[in-house]
């Protein structure tokens, strides 16, 4: 089930834009995505040409913020609209919850580029839809992810003993609420 009248991209701000994947981002989304230390935390792995394609291709049409679906979109350099990264957003099937993760290249780290493409992301949720907590889940030792997830807002809930790529780990789960991200949209 789609939300109806939801809030649309792009979406400006600071150092970047939000934006539909398209399927001309191949090879700057190929670049990233095939950076062993960029994908080490990450939920997903690197893809084939084809692949990839297919995806970019699937998430430029899916609709946005669909009950119990992941829907990624681009984080975008907003002078030459070239990606940068994405970011994954799933809406629960209740559509009360959403968890977000996150992923930029490299080259376009340290610049605060993330942290402020999240934190819209999470505005963009708020305001599209009737969630009332956004859920970010990461690594421990992934302490960019940490400093990042701390800086949107979001307060730290729960420590999990986890088994992640079969290595023991332990999870950081983060939560924000609406009140601190609705009325700034």
């Amino acid at each position: 089930m789609d939300i109806p009248g939801v809030d649309t991209l792009p979406r400006l701000g600071s150092g970047f834009m939000l934006r539909r994947l398209t399927s001309d981002d191949l090879p700057e989304f190929q670049a990233y995505r095939h950076d062993p230390e960029l994908g080490r935390y990450q939920g997903w792995s690197a893809m084939s040409d084809p692949e990839a394609a297919a995806f970019l291709s699937e998430m430029n049409t899916v609709p946005l913020l669909s009950f119990g679906n992941w829907t990624q979109i681009g984080i975008a350099d907003p002078d030459t609209r070239r990606l940068i990264g994405d970011i994954g957003i799933f809406l629960g099937p209740d559509g009360r919850c959403a968890e977000i993760g996150f992923t930029l290249a490299r080259h376009a780290q340290g610049r605060g580029v993330a942290t402020a493409a999240v934190c819209e992301a999470i505005k963009f949720i708020f305001v599209s839809t009737k969630v009332d907590r956004v859920i970010g889940v990461t690594d421990a030792r992934n302490s960019a992810s940490v400093r990042l997830l701390e800086r949107v807002g979001m307060l730290r809930t729960q420590a999990t003993e986890a088994i992640f790529r079969g290595e023991r780990c332990t999870e950081f789960s983060y939560v924000c609420g609406c009140d601190s991200h609705r009325g700034n949209a």
